[in-house]
């Protein structure tokens, strides 16, 4: 085994940097002469623009200009361009009502935007915004994400009907009404996936900086990968070829998602540097964060479940309104229908699916992909269903999921709404988990926290989740003069570790030191194409990318080393283990970076060699990876306060062939931090007229270290996947999927006694404390 190579708990390269200050994210940048911007936003959810008063405002000292949405459509910059097309369930297309940079008529939601200050000083930016008067009639505003498409509400778009951007279907062959007709059982739930804030540690920002002499606009900003967001911006805002705009990403303080997309403050940013001949930067406070990071979930669902008189899963109907915000994002349509239905079915056998999605506008931010994207509420759907189904047959939830497991000798398995199933050992992982967490042992537990006056409750959640993204990565592997061997990535790494896991890959493919590995991410100059991070791709495509790369270095190193050591090609050997090439049968051997070194020495080489190891590749994986894992949680709820304690956690996972398990394991454990923040604490809150009530950290409740049990038990089992060379699948966003519907299902476990079958997230105290009150 090399060392420093795969499936060992390597340190994470990054922390000394970082956790020592000498990190360099966004803010941390400042350019000679640069300008600051400042967005004003609206205050108002609905309403029309009668007139805005820039005069006193641009009078103001230290103003250079203030952009509105009337000079951007003037040069045809104006819009916001959505990347998802979508048929309705008719065939038609989705609505298509646009969503300008900045709006010139009408303001949709608290944070819009209506006018861009650049000054000398931020403060300056800010004092000079407060001088611009902004007139408008305020309409009545929708923010009910069930509601939105009824008649009467009031209407955010003329080309949007009953606030209703889409309706979605995905039906599978045959008539699924006949199926529940002859049902034995159907189980029926009600539920609601709440509306989350992303707040990543580090709010997002740019700087953008115009050279005249290149014609070249260089941006600085805080991405989850640049690619898309260059085209964006070349072929949208600046109509330059997009080789003209090079976006640099600095350290990343977090994403999950959020980060992706092109947003308002990026377009009039990069715009006016190059109106105005100046770098300028604009750095997002946290109370921007709230009013315009898009934000995640917001579904109301209607679903069921049909059983056979054995208790087999016959069909599975299922009916949401997705809400969407004011706008259509930049992927937003895709995450309540094309991601969510891929897992919708779960890890169970069932026959026939139909799912309608109507995706609905409302007055409130934009909302899009966050951690997760569509396979968390796909997820808490089917598994609060399972354990509902449980209840009402009186069978226990490990039963009810034995008997609907997709059986190993089934897969592949093709699901009901065309996804492969390659690889998946569900019954042995739930099996697992049930032994870890003592699950037939809860009785006494549960029978201990009565004595303490407190309810106890124990929830399961089986989860799968398919990867998504770009499916095409590149990596380019240089040796450097000095023995430094670097490797360029197209993923974007945003605390992920992506630079310890990389460098593991090819440290352990090619025997190159792991500390003379530098990984190269974030500039689209320096590499040439990208897939960025998102939906769990990072390593399923990077990482077999890498492999191809190092297959290329190897072959050249055949060659060269039978040049050095006066051997046929065909009689050199690599030993990966060692960084060395042989002669086969004897000990004459160099090592890799030696041929680096030397092939530099050479004078003319073959066409093929003439760069001597430095080798690129390119790897497009043929199907998504399916991650899948059994949570199981255990609850305490004070009746008095409603407070509800998660005091034990046990996950058993299945990420396929694993690089680096402390890696992975931070990983799961971040991601079950958010989905307990999901399912007790976190929900935003807008009143009738659209104002966001949860706008703070004061008035959103973030998760804190005191909500994540200390008693948390995680395990893994491989279970390779078929599907990439390295049999590796994604975990990053496994245990926010997982979290969730375990933690409600726990709850409404503790409270089944007291007649109690349903409650929603977030399970705050008060919540509990009121469906508490309302059963007795």
């Amino acid at each position: 085994m090399v060392k420093f190579g795969v499936n060992q708990s390597v340190n994470r390269v990054e922390d000394q940097r970082l956790i020592t200050g000498s990190g360099e994210y966004t803010d941390d940048i400042n350019l000679p002469g640069q300008l600051y911007g400042y967005m004003l936003r609206s205050p108002v959810a609905h309403g029309k623009i009668l007139s805005i008063d820039l005069e006193d405002a641009k009078s103001a000292p230290g103003v250079v200009d203030i952009i509105t949405g009337a000079e951007l459509e003037a040069d045809n910059a104006n819009i916001r361009p959505c990347m998802i097309p979508l048929k309705n369930k008719d065939g038609s297309n989705r609505a298509d009502p646009g969503h300008p940079v900045m709006t010139t008529d009408k303001v949709r939601y608290v944070g819009d935007n209506i006018a861009f200050v650049i000054a000398e000083s931020l403060n300056a930016a800010k004092d000079a915004a407060e001088l611009i008067y902004v007139d408008i009639d305020e309409e009545d505003a929708v923010t009910s994400t069930s509601g939105a498409n009824a008649a009467g509400q009031p209407q955010l778009h003329e080309g949007a009907a009953n606030n209703t951007a889409f309706n979605w279907e995905h039906c599978s062959d045959g008539s699924i009404d006949d199926v529940f007709a002859g049902a034995a059982h159907v189980t029926t739930l009600d539920i609601v996936n709440n509306r989350v804030i992303v707040n990543s540690m580090e709010p997002r920002g740019l700087i953008a900086d115009w050279n005249a002499d290149d014609e070249k606009m260089v941006i600085r900003m805080g991405t989850q990968g640049g690619w898309v967001l260059r085209g964006l911006l070349a072929a949208h805002i600046l109509h330059i070829p997009e080789e003209k705009v090079q976006v640099i990403t600095p350290d990343v303080g977090g994403a999950f998602g959020m980060k992706l997309f092109f947003y308002s403050e990026y377009a009039v940013t990069v715009w006016a540097s190059r109106k105005l001949g100046r770098p300028i930067k604009w750095i997002g406070e946290r109370s921007d964060a709230f009013l315009s990071d898009t934000q995640g979930r917001d579904h109301t669902t209607t679903a069921s479940l049909a059983f056979d008189a054995d208790n087999k899963i016959l069909g599975m109907k299922v009916e949401t309104n997705a809400n969407l915000g004011a706008y259509l994002s930049t992927f937003g349509p895709m995450i309540p229908t094309m991601a969510a239905v891929k897992v919708l079915p779960g890890v169970y056998d069932i026959p026939m699916i139909r799912y309608n999605c109507t995706g609905v506008f409302t007055n409130t931010t934009p909302v899009d992909a966050y951690r997760g994207a569509g396979r968390p509420e796909a997820i808490y759907v089917i598994e609060r269903l399972m354990d509902a189904a449980a209840r009402e047959l009186s069978i226990s939830p490990a039963e009810i999921r034995r008997k609907n497991f997709i059986a190993p000798s089934a897969i592949p398995y093709t699901t009901a709404t065309g996804c492969v199933y390659d690889s998946g050992e569900f019954e042995r992982l739930m099996d697992k988990a049930l032994e870890n967490s003592d699950w037939d042992g809860f009785a006494s537990r549960r029978a201990s926290s009565e004595a303490s006056g407190k309810l106890r409750g124990i929830g399961m959640c089986y989860y799968i989740e398919a990867t998504a993204g770009n499916p095409t990565e590149t990596a380019t592997i240089r040796f450097e003069e000095n023995g430094i061997v670097t490797l360029a990535v197209g993923t974007q790494s945003s605390g992920q570790g992506h630079s310890t896991a990389y460098a593991q890959v090819l440290a352990d493919r090619l025997g190159v030191p792991f500390e003379n590995i530098r990984v190269i991410q974030g500039d689209t100059d320096k590499i040439k194409t990208g897939g960025g991070t998102g939906g769990s791709r990072s390593l399923t495509t990077q990482g077999p990318a890498i492999h191809a790369a190092s297959d290329e270095v190897i072959d050249k190193g055949t060659q060269l080393a039978g040049h050095f050591l006066e051997a046929a090609p065909q009689d050199i050997e690599f030993n990966a283990g060692e960084g060395e090439f042989s002669i086969a049968g004897t000990d004459r051997k160099i090592g890799i970076l030696e041929v680096a070194e030397r092939a530099r020495g050479l004078g003319q080489l073959p066409e093929n060699l003439a760069e001597g190891l430095d080798s690129e590749a390119s790897f497009t994986v043929e199907a998504f990876t399916y991650p899948n894992g059994c949570h199981i949680v255990e609850v305490e709820i004070d009746e008095n306060t409603g407070q509800t304690d998660v005091v034990k956690y046990v996950i058993v996972d299945d990420f396929g062939v694993i690089i680096n398990p402390a890696l992975v394991r931070h990983q799961v454990i971040g991601g079950i931090g958010q989905g307990i923040g999901q399912a007790l604490t976190e929900g935003v809150v807008y009143d009738e007229s659209g104002q966001l009530l949860t706008g703070s950290f004061m008035d959103y409740g973030m998760p804190r270290a005191d909500n994540i049990p200390l008693d948390m038990q995680y395990e893994t089992i491989e279970v390779p996947c078929t599907m990439n060379p390295m049999g590796v699948k994604g975990c990053g966003e496994a245990g926010c999927i997982g979290a969730p519907p375990a933690i409600i299902n726990a709850i409404i476990n503790a409270m089944e006694d007291r007649g109690i079958t349903k409650i929603d997230m977030p399970a705050t105290p008060a919540r509990v404390w009121q469906t508490l009150q309302n059963a007795s």
